[in-house]
């Protein structure tokens, strides 16, 4: 603590990002990032973004990427908004439709809804807005039940597959949330971080939705926003680009919340690389599908030597060891040179999220998780 923090900063618990790792060499399962990199088209378009025309600054409207990203999600340019990365997207939405005066009610104080088990950044923004909030508890095979969320509230926020777990909810089922909180005018949003990974992967000529997305339903519910990243499926992490999907009013308000804080959050860089991966789909749709691929061959071998998968929709596995605990099986990987993500609290102490990587990264990961658990070499 510091005399010099106010009382906001003081409260802050920050979020704790995944190791990035600068003293040695690892295999890297811990952050989700994708193993392929992006087309050369991407590449290409970045590069000859970094020239003269840095001096200038940025088209705060991002209008390029915006038209690209509705041109490949069949939507309106009016109904995206472009930021720095889907953190920076979702810490403009907790700000513009969550808190006090929630669905247009000066008096409301009615908490926001997350799950108890879920991306840990929600919390944080929670504190940084002085937003009340609930936690509603997974079942006790860790999904979502959406009829937890039919209830009044402040909002609803959730991704879908869900995280760290990765189990994904069926549209229909999360469209009668979005219905019921409509009644209220308080926003529902969903976030499709890993969505392009549910499923037999990213739908042909619609982007990076998977077969759940609720981009579809944009129209049908303007109450309900999705948000997306461009670092998982589109291999560009380092680049910092994220946008949302939803009706134009729920644009406009994080346009505001936006040009309240910083009027030119995505640089010329991102917004050339954002336009070039939307057109670049068919070949980040191949990779979707090997990742799912090796996920799906990883898993059932991991349940053959006794570990617990959950039914993952993402590009990571969420598993635990009957007779390890996960901070065991975290730090004797991490001695063997691979980064996983642990938590260590309540019901997920035990369990691992391992980022899914190559074939010969997820070996390498099987040999080493084999000679912990005490058994031989994986062949």
């Amino acid at each position: 603590m510091s005399a010099y923090w106010n009382s906001r900063v003081r409260k802050l618990d920050p979020y704790t990002p995944g190791e990035q790792p600068r003293d040695r060499k690892f295999i890297k399962l811990n952050t989700n990032e994708n193993p392929y990199p992006p087309p050369p088209g991407v590449i290409a378009a970045i590069q000859e973004a970094a020239g003269e025309g840095l001096r200038l600054y940025p088209d705060p409207d991002c209008l390029l990427p915006r038209m690209a990203i509705a041109e490949q999600y069949g939507v309106r340019p009016g109904q995206v908004f472009a930021g720095n990365g889907s953190d920076e997207v979702l810490a403009f939405a907790f700000a513009a439709f969550f808190g006090k005066g929630a669905g247009g009610d000066d008096d409301a104080v009615l908490p926001l809804l997350f799950p108890d088990i879920t991306y840990s950044f929600y919390p944080v923004y929670a504190g940084l807005w002085d937003i009340p909030f609930k936690t509603i508890p997974l079942t006790e095979n860790f999904t979502i039940a959406p009829d937890n969320y039919r209830v009044d509230s402040g909002g609803v926020i959730f991704p879908n597959p869900n995280a760290p777990t990765g189990i994904a909810l069926k549209a229909k089922e999360i469209l009668p949330v979005a219905e019921y909180q409509g009644r209220n005018n308080r926003v529902v949003i969903v976030d499709e971080a890993y969505g392009a990974f549910a499923g037999s992967g990213p739908l042909p000529g619609r982007g990076f939705l998977g077969a759940e997305s609720l981009v579809p339903y944009t129209d049908r519910y303007p109450n309900m926003l999705t948000v997306h990243t461009l670092s998982k499926t589109a291999s560009l992490a380092g680049l910092r680009a994220g946008f949302a999907i939803g009706s134009e009013p729920l644009i406009e308000g994080l346009c505001r919340v936006r040009d309240s804080f910083n009027s030119y959050p995505v640089d010329r860089l991102a917004q050339a690389g954002i336009a070039a991966a939307m057109a670049g789909t068919p070949y980040y749709a191949e990779t979707a599908r090997k990742l799912i691929a090796t996920r799906e061959r990883i898993a059932p071998l991991l349940r053959k030597e006794g570990f617990e998968t959950l039914p993952s929709a993402a590009n990571f596995i969420f598993i635990r060891h009957p007779e390890k605990t996960g901070a065991e099986l975290f730090a004797a990987l991490r001695e063997r040179g691979i980064l996983v993500r642990h938590w260590d609290k309540g019901r997920i102490a035990d369990f691992l999220r391992v980022s899914i990587g190559t074939d010969a990264e997820m070996n390498e990961f099987l040999n080493a998780a084999r000679q912990i658990t005490g058994n031989k070499k994986w062949k």
